[in-house]
């Protein structure tokens, strides 16, 4: 089997086991808060290189928001099992990369990795995410160009595959729903600020020596997790965020 198909075939693997294996990682970030510091000591200087961090990961969760406000039913789905897609999505955020949930999966976690103030964590996800992701794209891309044929190899012998090379923006078909946005992406904006949440929290513990809670971070949290109960019981007991073809 040449290396490039046996890349895809593991890729298919890695592909089901998406969600579960970047929790490996949370080892590695648990491990670097006992080295956590205030940048050279100051509060201050603390609280911008937050600010960076959420500006770095608010991006990603952002590309995400546009891909989920934009996409038509049977594109970027969540399935985990194996590839699926009904049809061949290059608008949007699709003319731009050819992954761009990934680009945007790839800034959250980005931002949390950075939370630590800790060069060589960052360094270790970056590797990581890179092997990771290379086995992932390879495996959807092969399903692709199978499925799609010439329609797939046009858009992407156009399109840069997850770093953007320039902007071209061909508008979607589809208006733009805050209803499916919300709908698709509360559990990735949950998870996000939990994670930061805890990184500042226990990163705080091992410089104070004691337990402090930034009022700043906790009323984000509340805000968060607010918004997260209220699209968990909109989407479960109402259909206020169905919307038709999303």
């Amino acid at each position: 089997m040449r290396l490039q198909d046996q890349l895809a075939e593991s890729g298919q693997w890695v592909f089901r086991w998406r969600g579960v294996l970047p929790l490996v990682l949370i080892a590695v970030l648990l491990a670097s808060l006992g080295h956590f510091t205030y940048p050279r000591g100051s509060h201050g200087l603390d609280v911008l290189w937050e600010a960076l961090c959420i500006a770095v990961s608010g991006i990603g969760l952002a590309i995400r928001v546009i891909v989920g406000g934009y996409v038509p039913k049977g594109t970027s789905g969540r399935n985990r099992r194996k590839q699926a897609a009904d049809t061949l999505n290059t608008r949007g955020m699709y003319s731009i990369v050819r992954h761009p949930l990934y680009l945007g999966n790839f800034l959250i976690s980005l931002g949390v990795s950075l939370m630590p103030r800790i060069w060589w964590v960052s360094a270790i996800y970056v590797l990581a995410y890179a092997l990771y992701i290379e086995r992932i794209i390879m495996a959807e891309e092969r399903f692709l160009a199978g499925k799609f044929g010439q329609s797939y190899l046009d858009w992407a012998n156009r399109t840069p595959a997850l770093l953007p090379t320039g902007i071209r923006w061909d508008q979607p078909d589809l208006p733009f729903s805050i209803k499916t946005a919300l709908r698709r992406e509360y559990r990735t904006l949950g998870g996000m600020v939990i994670a930061m949440f805890a990184m500042e929290t226990i990163g705080d513990y091992y410089f104070l020596k004691r337990i402090v809670v930034d009022p700043l971070w906790l009323a984000i949290l509340g805000c968060t997790l607010s918004i997260w109960a209220l699209v968990r019981i909109l989407q479960k007991t109402t259909r206020l965020l169905e919307v038709e073809g999303r």
